[in-house]
Parts: C-alpha cells; sequence; structure tokens
C-alpha cells in the first residue's frame, strides 16, 4: 500500500524488519513458568541485554477501571492492565527491570545486565502508590535488601526509594506529601 498524499511505500513483508523492542513479539523475550502456589507463576528471560537496554514496550495495555494486583498505576490516578505475559513480570526489592510509564517502555535495570534464564522482576513502589494488596515480600533478596511488607511507595521510608528508579507520578506524589508534612 501507499501512504495518502506520500510517494513512500509500505514494505512487504520480506521487506521489513521490525525490532522486537519496537512491537514485542513476547514468545522471543520471555517464557512463564507456571505455578500451582497463589503468586507463584513467573516470567524468565529468554535473552540476554546490557544494562540499561530496552526489553520491550507496553502495547497491549488498556485503561484498568480500578487499582487491583494486576494493574499497573501510570499517573497519580490511573490504572492499566497490561493484557500481556507482561503481567507475570514479578517484584523484587533487586529488580532486573524498570517499568518506565511515562514512555510505556520496560528497560534493563542501570547497575547490571540482564542474563537470558534470569526471572524478570521490577521494583512494584517504583510504579505504585498505594497497592490495592500488599504483601509480605519474598523476593530472596536477603539480609537488608529485602524490604519485607510492600504496600506501595507511600508507606516506605524515602531514603530506600532513593535507591531505586521511580516513576514520575511516584515522585510528585512524594512531593506533595512532604508539602503537605506527611
Amino acid at each position: 500500500p501507499v501512504y495518502p498524499n506520500s510517494t513512500l511505500k509500505m514494505p512487504s513483508s520480506e521487506e521489513s524488519f521490525i525490532p522486537l523492542w519496537v512491537h514485542p513479539d513476547l514468545p522471543k523475550l520471555l517464557k512463564l513458568e507456571q505455578s500451582a502456589e497463589a503468586f507463584g507463576s513467573r516470567a524468565i528471560s529468554l535473552v540476554s541485554l546490557p544494562a540499561g537496554s530496552l526489553f520491550a514496550r507496553i502495547t497491549t495495555a488498556i485503561p484498568a477501571p480500578k487499582k487491583a494486583y494486576t494493574s499497573v498505576q501510570v499517573s497519580e490516578k490511573e490504572h492499566i492492565e497490561l493484557n500481556s505475559d507482561l503481567v507475570y513480570i514479578n517484584h523484587s526489592c533487586e529488580p532486573s527491570l524498570v517499568f518506565d510509564m511515562e514512555r510505556y517502555e520496560i528497560r534493563v535495570v542501570e547497575n547490571r545486565d540482564l542474563k537470558a534464564g534470569e526471572p524478570l522482576t521490577f521494583f512494584y513502589p517504583s510504579t505504585e502508590w498505594d497497592m490495592a494488596q500488599p504483601f509480605k515480600c519474598t523476593c530472596g533478596a536477603g539480609g537488608v535488601k529485602c524490604k519485607g511488607l510492600v504496600k506501595g511507595a507511600k508507606d516506605m521510608d524515602r531514603t530506600v526509594l532513593k535507591e531505586y528508579y521511580l516513576n514520575s507520578h511516584v515522585v510528585k506524589l512524594l512531593e506533595k506529601g512532604r508539602q503537605s508534612g506527611a
């Protein structure tokens, strides 16, 4: 096909190569490990990527009617449902990924590479101000790295949060809390 008012032609399927990070083919990026244990299923990386690399774009999300344990907060008041296997990227206090909700991107953390075979995880309070379903963390980070009870950024020590990538809506809510004396 030809684009209207243009001399550009859309490439044929033989001519085009769309990188995975533009339109992710999730089965090539991750595999699911199903578990009979409640909340035990997880996503495992099929690719190795350097620190800071783009893992995938979030392309199948829809607005969530309300905050839920499966939703991801994208602004001060809005949540989305991922509608894909990305929902199996679990929490860790020592995450392998960051969810950048301004760009709808998932990137490898800045401080280490991602290895194929590694569980895909992100720090839930980096997107969540107040979680619909707080939980006792079982991430296995150990020692002082594991934060224990995860409720959302609102209930975490501000010095601890400085250790992590935080989405701008979480930063704004932290600033509002500081200004109001909370």
